[in-house]
């Protein structure tokens, strides 16, 4: 029976559970960042992050959030181009989950422009998190349409440039072949089970444009890019 990609699914991730810890989420974790990496994915966050800082001073301080910062490999890319590049990025990652906030400071030892901290961010949705840029690469789809609203409100509060999404595309065809990626890359059961799930949880373009509207947006772009992901650049000047 084909899988059906009309309406987003509410099916539970087991990595949602944010008491969970040990090898299989380290697997995880590191294994979405290799995969993220040979798609081209940081990229994407990459080329939204130039977007919105445009032309600004090379010697500008630039504060970037990353929120659902999963074992750090944006952030870490991050600092490593604005090294090559002479730029000063501030970097935070932020993740719910201790184990995994753990594990992204241990490889970022050597990164001291990123910190990180364990924080349920819909803990206080009134609460500023202030910075000039906020991120959210793989982590937007975890999240209810109510609750995107909610915190996507929370991020035009809190970025003074704007908000970069790179997120899944809701597609049958992206399913099937994430199957077949689950052989090649040897994805424990629960990377596998979540990866599906995630794609179901995706977007379309409509979806995204729908939250646009919601939020009162007036500046935004929204590109399909490789593979099967939305970048969403949200200026909040």
């Amino acid at each position: 029976m084909p899988v059906d990609t009309t309406f987003r699914s509410t099916a539970p991730e087991i990595m949602d559970d944010f008491a969970m810890e040990g090898e299989i989420l380290r697997d995880a974790l590191d294994k979405i960042a290799s995969i993220n990496q040979l798609l081209g994915g940081n990229k994407v966050t990459l080329a939204g992050v130039k977007n919105l800082i445009g032309s600004k001073p090379s010697d500008q301080i630039i504060r970037i959030t990353d929120i659902g910062c999963g074992n750090g490999d944006m952030l870490r890319t991050l600092a490593n181009y604005a090294e090559k590049q002479g730029l000063h990025f501030i970097l935070k990652g932020i993740d719910a989950n201790k184990f995994t906030i753990n594990h992204a400071q241990s490889l970022s030892t050597n990164y001291p422009n990123i910190t990180y901290a364990c924080t349920d961010i819909f803990d206080d949705l009134s609460k500023k998190e202030p910075c000039d840029i906020m991120l959210c690469t793989l982590t937007l789809h975890h999240f209810k349409d109510e609750e995107i609203i909610d915190l996507l409100n929370n991020f035009k509060r809190s970025a003074t440039m704007g908000i970069v999404i790179n997120d899944l595309q809701r597609s049958a065809i992206a399913y099937y072949l994430f199957k077949a990626l689950c052989y090649a890359f040897r994805l424990n059961d629960m990377s596998r089970e979540d990866g599906l799930i995630s794609i179901l949880r995706g977007f379309k373009r409509a979806d995204l444009l729908k939250y646009t509207k919601q939020l009162g947006v007036k500046s935004s772009s929204i590109k399909w890019k490789w593979a099967f992901r939305y970048q969403w650049i949200i200026k909040t000047t």
